[in-house]
């Protein structure tokens, strides 16, 4: 399997690029001054949509209009730092947000509040087909001989990253040893079938018929259900909680950072949740109830064992460096000893 990343970032680069360039030159600098421009990964558009139509009904949003543009997160977050032009980001992992902290566009403060600069969360599920054929309950399930995964490519996709370490991480939380863990990794990636580049991508690839089992997030798997193409999903007893990093950039407009307010108060918060996403507090009222999700009157159950990147990884700088360096890191060393390609 060859995937083409790097050409295809830069086609899209290309287009994001220039239709930015029309947007700009057909708005008044006025207008573009109550404009947000939202850059983000694939899997929080329908929230975004939802946040914002709550949002301009508030006196910080009247108004206030957007711009969208939505991928995978890696891509994104390179197609914000080559020039694409953004106001806020919402990314799959922290190191997309702090490439641009890097590059002198958001402030290395960003994530000094509270939140750490997480504004939505979700877990690691696994989605599978009508009726569960394969039997698919927990992650030995995975690496049986028969069994075919689709997950989005770490190269491009923030999403991949999540579901790479939530494997590497119940071996050593079931009490196996690093090596042990690598193995796993190995095993999990000669399974997988198909990389797309991100996790809304693969999502529609499994939809579409490819593999036995999709690497998901929680809230995809209630989305596509409220979408009307609902898949059943498994929270697996040991799972990885993501934390999606949400920023605004130096150089934002006016209402950018009421934006982000917004995203992280209760009302906001809830609508992340009524779209399936947990909410960062455990007291935000969303009802109850969320339509799609497994058992919508307990959408969020507990998971028995819920890793964390801080707490079970050391954070994200030795993640980065551990995991997924282009030339070292045991997954993406996986990933080509699999026969994929990164390219």
């Amino acid at each position: 399997m060859k995937i083409t990343t790097k050409a295809a970032l830069a086609a899209s680069l290309t287009s994001l690029l220039a239709a930015t360039a029309c947007s700009a030159a057909g708005s008044s600098a006025e207008d573009d001054a109550n404009t947000i421009h939202i850059v983000g990964f694939a899997v929080p558009e329908a929230a975004n949509k939802n946040l914002a139509a709550e949002f301009t009904k508030t006196e910080e949003g009247k108004d206030v209009e957007f711009e969208t543009s939505y991928g995978p997160s890696g891509d994104q977050s390179r197609a914000v730092e080559a020039g694409l032009e953004a106001d806020y980001v919402h990314f799959s992992v922290p190191t997309d947000v702090t490439r641009l902290v890097d590059a002198g566009l958001v402030a290395d403060s960003w994530d000094d509040g509270e939140n750490k600069g997480v504004v939505s969360t979700s877990v690691v599920v696994f989605g599978v087909r009508e009726g569960n054929p394969k039997g698919i309950e927990t992650w030995d399930d995975l690496i049986k001989p028969d069994v075919e995964i689709v997950t989005p490519n770490p190269a491009s996709s923030g999403a991949a990253r999540w579901n790479a370490l939530a494997a590497y991480g119940q071996v050593i939380s079931s009490g196996g040893t690093e090596k042990e863990a690598e193995e796993y990794v190995d095993k999990f990636f000669e399974n997988v079938v198909s990389l797309p580049s991100s996790g809304r991508d693969a999502t529609t690839a499994f939809l579409g018929g490819t593999g036995d089992v999709l690497m998901a997030y929680e809230n995809e798997a209630i989305l596509a259900a409220q979408n009307g193409e609902g898949f059943e999903y498994i929270i697996p007893e040991t799972s990885l909680k993501i934390e999606n990093a949400g920023a605004v950039l130096e150089k934002a407009s006016k209402p950018s950072q009421a934006w982000l307010d917004f995203a992280l108060s209760d009302e906001g918060q809830k609508q992340f949740a009524l779209t399936g996403f947990r909410p960062i507090r455990d007291d935000v009222d969303f009802g109850g109830t969320v339509e799609g999700a497994k058992d919508p009157a307990d959408p969020f159950p507990t998971v028995p064992t819920l890793l964390t990147v801080d707490e079970d990884f050391g954070g994200w700088e030795e993640v980065s460096t551990t995991f997924f360096d282009e030339e070292d890191g045991l997954v993406m060393k996986a990933i080509v000893a699999a026969g994929h390609s990164l390219e």
